[in-house]
């Protein structure tokens, strides 16, 4: 047949033949079925097929005449000639040849996947899923196809779709001509994921461009809502190198809303319909962990194969599906990844660009919403509310589109855009995908933008900090900083970081570093878990009806509470852990103060009342009392989990606020209880140094411990006397007295004489260089900074 080929026919070579994602699909099918990966065959309409449908009906110049007429600035006119294309190719009729050999290949898939089996009928372009250009969203799909006549029409809607204003639109953008651009068809079986489950896969994080995990996108349904950004998806991320291991590396677990799911249509002219999403499933996960672990894997013999055979790295952007019948993961294409891989193949990375806001403390009452941040800059501008396609001619340069989502015949206007605000969407719906190629921010999946913004009104739209994307209502000021990372000299210390927040964490691996020195699971347990442990492990001693109802609610889905500790903690600590594998991060067991554990839900039926908090009961004198010990043992069951399940053995531990030698031998052998024995698969345990006692029995614990981080904010506190919670004395509390000095010269000389590590995490080296430079001069292995002041460090103490 000269119009047809066969997926198991075709290779990447024959792009210019059938397009990038069919030639991509055959490439798999061919080279990958028998390593695992499961793909869902078909056949092609080749480019002749498009080519013989135009010259049989003499379309060729009446399409070149009317594309002469094009002018982006007039939309309407531009809309009118893209619709009078797409009629003169849909009322043409096929050529009998091409009519006939369509239907002999879709009688032998027939026979091949059953009578009752439906295809989707995609377009591949010829000019599609390049590296430089991946024209997402520019051509139609049809979904649940049967029957000759359906098949028949749905081919020549495709050919059709190569001039959807969107398409002609982008094509002008990246310079394609257009009637040297044709359109291959690939008629592809159904998975049955209208009963299960489907999702977007990128072999990368999305945002920062992080190489080292697998994201991956899950809704209820056929994908499309995915790709339309119609739903809210449940997000995942998995380490890939632990995960080549073998190991169970599932990092973050995110629960999307999941509101609506489409499944195939009964009604007569209908092929798909949404329906609302039961509230159980809704907040249930779509797939489970085994199946995200098998999709990375899949996801990974995806890029080794492409980066294979292009001599380089290649991310590649994946749709998957769950069949509700057979109950298997099927992909339904691949293509090049095309926003961070071509930054990231270049010889390097040479600056890092920060954006910064100003007067951060004076924004909190001005956030109007928040949502899943696209992009990592801030911009302000006045909000366009976008309803429809019919409102696209009412943006202006520099205007911040506000809709419910965004739709991909918007793309005319979307690059004039400053920035997109959402109701709905995950980070790889279109208007995600579109705002990374534009290189413009956006904040997707608010709910509420199109009701709390106003039409006209001047908004800030602030993606720099991680997952949460904020908008603020008004101009907000903010700094753009540039590092050449080519003039950075060479620290004589080892420079490592503080982190808290683990949605930051792949973006802050970007900044030269020698590992984490202090990772805090305080803000893991006050942001993502939010509960009390000891309500968790005694919930049924819970008596009060509003906490038990937001207890219930967070840790829906979990017959066991504890289990949702150990979960969630060690997934997001976890996250922390994979972000600089394999170098070092130390994790400190959590030091959170009575005052504040009792804000946490269920945390007053738990806590005592205490004058002074910081000197009280914390740190080490929590972990082996009666108050706090079934506690401890689930922050001991998490971190064994990050080392022995996710493979992530380059997480060291950390006990604080040590108060005699005895308790640090208790706490050692607290946690040993639990699997965490030191030495037994590398494990090291550090002692926060920030007590006068640590100092000056600093060869005692020598004894005990592997290695020290000073805690310059409670030695400080201890040694002067000052709480450093009091306003009355806080100015002297200062890490620069000559006897919080000596007893830092106390403390790296008795660590050096012992041969233990140590090095400092407190905020005295960020905010004075002058300090930093003595730990330097008396001998420190480490100084960890918080990530703002990483890079000054740097500068300051490599010269």
């Amino acid at each position: 047949m000269k119009f047809i080929k066969f997926f198991e026919e075709l290779e990447l070579k024959d792009l210019p033949l059938v397009g990038g994602k069919n030639a991509s699909l055959g490439e798999m099918i061919k080279n990958l079925s028998s390593k695992g990966v499961e793909i869902p065959s078909g056949f092609v309409v080749t480019v002749d097929g498009y080519w013989s449908h135009l010259e049989e009906n003499n379309l060729k110049d009446k399409i070149s005449k009317l594309l002469v007429d094009l002018d982006k600035k007039d939309l309407k006119k531009f809309a009118l000639i893209g619709a009078s294309i797409r009629a003169l190719i849909v009322e043409a009729n096929f050529p009998e040849d091409l009519k006939k050999e369509i239907l002999i290949a879709y009688e032998k898939v027939q026979k091949q996947y059953g009578k009752e089996s439906t295809f989707a009928v995609r377009s591949s372009a010829t000019a599609e899923d390049l590296p430089e250009a991946s024209f997402a969203g520019q051509q139609d799909t049809f979904l649940n196809v049967s029957g000759d006549l359906e098949i028949l029409n749905s081919c020549k809607l495709s050919f059709a779709s190569l001039f959807t204003d969107r398409a002609i639109s982008y094509r002008m953008d990246h310079g394609f001509d257009h009637m040297t651009i044709a359109l291959s068809i690939g008629i592809q079986k159904m998975v049955r994921s209208d009963l299960a489950s489907s999702g977007v896969i990128f072999t990368l994080d999305t945002e920062s461009g992080f190489k080292d995990v697998v994201f991956i996108n899950s809704s209820y349904g056929l994908g499309e809502n995915i790709v339309k950004g119609t739903v809210n998806p449940d997000e995942f991320y998995v380490h890939k190198q632990t995960l080549k291991k073998g190991f169970k590396s599932v990092l973050k677990k995110r629960i999307g809303s999941k509101k609506i799911k489409m499944i195939y249509a009964t009604e007569k002219g209908d092929k798909t319909k949404n329906i609302d999403v039961e509230d159980k499933l809704s907040k249930s996960f779509s797939i489970n962990d085994e199946e995200i672990l098998e999709l990375a894997r899949q996801s990974l013999i995806i890029e080794d194969h492409y980066s294979g055979l292009k001599g380089k790295w290649s991310p590649m952007d994946i749709e998957w599906a769950k069949d509700g019948v057979d109950g298997k993961l099927y992909i339904l294409q691949a293509r090049p990844e095309t926003v961070h891989s071509l930054e990231l193949n270049k010889k390097g990375k040479h600056f890092i660009e920060e954006y910064l806001l100003e007067n951060i403390d004076d924004l909190k009452n001005k956030v109007l919403l928040t949502g899943k941040s696209v992009g990592r800059k801030i911009v302000s501008g006045p909000a366009r509310i976008i309803k429809s396609v019919d409102f696209i001619d009412q943006v202006q340069q520099g205007d911040i589109i506000v809709s419910d989502i965004t739709d991909p015949d918007w793309e005319p206007v979307m690059k004039i855009a400053a920035g997109i605000v959402t109701n709905r969407g995950g980070r790889t719906c279109h208007a995600a995908i579109v705002s990374r190629e534009l290189g413009i921010p956006a904040v997707i999946g608010t709910s509420v933008a199109t009701d709390e913004i106003m039409d006209g009104q001047v908004v800030t739209l602030d993606c720099s900090g991680g997952e949460v994307g904020y908008v603020y209502d008004g101009k907000v000021p903010f700094t753009v900083e540039k590092t050449e990372l080519d003039k950075l000299g060479k620290a004589p210390v080892e420079i490592m970081m503080n982190i808290g927040n683990p949605d930051q964490a792949f973006q802050f691996a970007e900044i030269p570093n020698d590992g984490v020195g202090l990772a805090r699971l305080e803000f893991i347990i006050n942001n993502s878990i939010k509960i009390h442990p000891m309500a968790l492990v005694h919930f049924d001693n819970v008596k009060d009806e509003e906490t038990i109802k937001e207890i219930e609610n967070l840790t829906f889905g979990y017959e066991d509470k504890k289990q949702f500790f150990i979960d969630k903690l060690s997934q997001e600590a976890g996250t922390i852990a994979a972000a600089f594998f394999p170098k070092p991060v130390i994790i400190r067991m959590s030091d959170f103060k009575s005052n504040e554990y009792k804000r946490l839900i269920g945390g007053k039926s738990f806590e005592p009342e205490e004058e002074n908090p910081m000197l009280g009961f914390r740190g080490a004198s929590r972990y082996c009392h009666e108050k706090y010990r079934e506690a401890f043992a689930l922050e001991c069951l998490a971190m064994k989990k990050i080392r022995d399940e996710m493979g992530l053995t380059n997480v060291k531990l950390m006990i604080p606020f040590v108060r005699t030698v005895q308790e640090a031998k208790d706490s050692i052998n607290e946690m040993a209880k639990y699997g965490l024995k030191q030495k037994k698969n590398g494990l090291e345990i550090y002692m926060m140094c920030e007590i006068p006692s640590n100092v000056i029995l600093i060869d005692e614990f020598a004894k005990i411990f592997d290695g020290f981080s000073i805690g310059s904010n409670d030695l400080t506190q201890t040694t002067l006397a000052v709480d450093r919670d009091s306003e009355l004395v806080s100015d002297l509390f200062d890490e620069r007295n000559s006897a919080v000095k000596i007893m830092l010269e106390m403390a790296i000389k008795g660590a050096k004489r012992n041969k233990k590590k140590i090095g400092i995490c407190g905020q005295g080296p960020s905010d004075f260089p002058e300090l930093a430079q003595f730990l330097v001069d008396t001998g420190i292995d480490s100084i960890s900074l918080n990530p703002d002041s990483v890079l000054k460090e740097i500068k300051l103490l490599g010269k």
